[in-house]
């Protein structure tokens, strides 16, 4: 896809609602273990879709409130926000930049697959109390995101071909 989608700023502010709340509770049902992490791929999968059709900015946004909603809920944690915002605002950004789908799924993987993983683990030690190595959190935080930007890239086409009719 080469283009932003043009929407007034209340229709935004819907989407961005409605992508948090399916963020929310699609991570309740859409959920994998990995090692000892959670993985998530409908978070990066809102990541990716937020970045192509609202930027990065948004996409930042949607990722924080969807951490702190569900760390509130008590089924998140703290890591959902390095993780998820480094890679919405990553993805955005290369979309930006290249205009293509594919960027913002490459921006996902790299800025929580390798990014967001390491910042987690300074992250980890002082505010959860766990010592941990720094790759440690790298192979869960990648395959999530790999499996979210797949899901993305696969949601982005069918939605803007919606937003068209």
């Amino acid at each position: 896809m080469n283009s932003r989608v043009k929407m007034n700023p209340t229709t935004r502010l819907a989407l961005m609602a409605l992508l948090v709340a399916i963020g929310t509770v699609g991570s309740s049902f859409l959920w994998f273990p990995v090692g000892i992490a959670k993985v998530d791929p409908l978070q990066h999968a809102i990541n990716v879709i937020a970045a192509v059709l609202l930027g990065p900015g948004p996409a930042v946004a949607i990722a924080f409130l969807i951490g702190l909603i569900r760390n509130m809920l008590g089924v998140g944690t703290i890591l959902a926000f390095p993780g998820g915002m480094v890679g919405a605002w990553l993805a955005g950004y290369l979309f930006t930049k290249i205009r293509k789908t594919w960027a913002a799924a490459v921006g996902e993987v790299i800025g929580t697959g390798v990014i967001g993983s390491l910042l987690s683990v300074p992250i980890a030690g002082l505010l959860m109390g766990k010592k941990v190595g720094a790759l440690f959190y790298v192979p869960s935080f990648f395959i999530s995101s790999f499996a979210g930007a797949i899901l993305g890239m696969i949601f982005v086409p069918i939605l803007l071909k919606q937003r068209m009719r």
